[in-house]
């Protein structure tokens, strides 16, 4: 059976960080792992995380399964912190996830269940997984413009002219905050032409939000979403607690599918169950039991929006360091678009070749694209890449 397999394409990230462990320079940079780093280089547990787990440790009687939807009380905090209250809170069916790769393929797989028909519009360019898990299951994709590589922001007027084809019944992935890979969002302004367009063309709004709280903070980057949610019968968001709480490795995530009425609603929910049988019958629960834990203590939850506005004012820095810095070395404001940015991303604008030399003259590593991780960077390390920037022609 085995010898009829065929080689996978290498995941680019992933090669990424094979190259960096394997170069021997000690002044290298790795900005290509998603993950957030403080300024010595460490992914740190978050305080109000680890005073959850001791009282998990301390108070918790069993390890038993807590049913195939993942503890109500999770649902219910992760509900209120992505839609607060621009939401009836019994028209949101949700689930948790194994992270917010698991919400994205359990909604891609009830979109299939749903509308067979539909094709999935992606901006481009996206998050890789997106797009390898819409092929993985045989569902149509298609891509509308998204980034100006010119200008270093969004291709408004291209986005608009390409989701001009939507037909009824289409599923539109839109980033709820901090765009991955390219760090440029649309505003609040252009979001609303987005909605009426899609409202227009009888289009169903799917919401991967990953970095809340990493752009302007918890409630301002929750906006677009809510915005989002508030617009449609129907609506399906993934989000991950990987990022904002600094859960990687405990895979925290859930789905929620936004019904239209009760009826509806208790049709999503008992689907999205169906689904997490099939897929992995119950979901993971320490995170999950982190998050709540950290969610519903007002004490605890308000060290842990302490901590994560440290974390996002950390990164605003940088991306202000590097831009002045770019601004100083070559006198112009061509650069200015990294301070606009948000999250843990930007894409510069550089070719591969252009990427290439800079890890092979200055040991820099972002992936090919010039997506590179901001949060890699501390203040030492950022004239090194604003110099690696100027000298490789950027």
């Amino acid at each position: 059976m085995l010898h009829n397999l065929h080689p996978q394409p290498a995941d680019k990230i992933l090669m990424l960080m094979a190259e960096y462990r394997a170069d021997p320079r000690t002044d290298k940079i790795d900005l290509g792992v998603g993950v957030y780093k403080d300024a010595t280089g460490n992914t740190p547990v978050m305080r109000a995380v680890k005073e959850a787990e001791r009282r998990i440790l301390a108070d918790q009687t069993t390890k038993a399964y807590t049913g195939l939807a993942g503890d109500p009380a999770f649902g219910a905090a992760i509900r209120d912190l992505v839609l607060g209250d621009s939401i009836a809170a019994d028209r949101v069916a949700c689930v948790a996830t194994p992270g917010g790769t698991g919400a994205i393929r359990q909604a891609l797989e009830l979109i299939r269940m749903a509308s067979p028909d539909a094709t999935v519009w992606l901006s481009n360019p996206t998050w890789p997984n997106h797009p390898s898990i819409i092929k993985y299951l045989g569902m149509k994709m298609a891509e509308y413009r998204y980034f100006d590589n010119a200008t270093r922001g969004v291709d408004f007027d291209g986005l608009m002219a390409d989701l001009g084809a939507l037909k009824a019944g289409d599923v539109v992935l839109l980033h709820g905050c901090c765009h991955n890979p390219t760090g440029a969002n649309l505003t609040a302004e252009q979001m609303a032409q987005v909605i009426a367009l899609m409202q227009d063309r009888g289009a169903v709004p799917f919401v991967d939000i990953a970095y809340q709280g990493f752009g302007d903070g918890l409630e301002a980057d929750a906006q677009i979403t809510r915005q989002i949610a508030a617009g449609f019968d129907n609506c399906l968001i993934a989000a991950s607690c990987s990022k904002n709480f600094g859960i990687y490795r405990e895979r925290t995530g859930a789905l929620m599918a936004i019904a239209k009425d009760a009826n509806q609603h208790a049709l999503a929910q008992q689907n999205l169950n169906f689904l997490n049988r099939q897929n992995y019958s119950f979901p993971p629960d320490h995170g999950a039991r982190v998050v709540t834990t950290i969610l519903t203590d007002p004490a605890l939850r308000a060290e842990w929006e302490a901590e994560l506005e440290e974390t996002r004012l950390s990164m605003l820095g940088l991306r202000q360091q590097l831009a002045d810095e770019l601004k100083r070395l070559t006198n112009t404001d061509r650069f200015d678009f990294l301070a606009h940015h948000r999250g843990m991303f930007s894409r510069l604008g550089a070719t591969p070749d252009q990427v290439a030399a800079m890890r092979a003259a200055h040991g820099i590593y972002m992936v090919g694209d010039s997506r590179f991780n901001v949060a890699g960077l501390n203040a030492h390390s950022v004239p090194v890449l604003a110099q690696a920037i100027v000298t490789a022609g950027v």
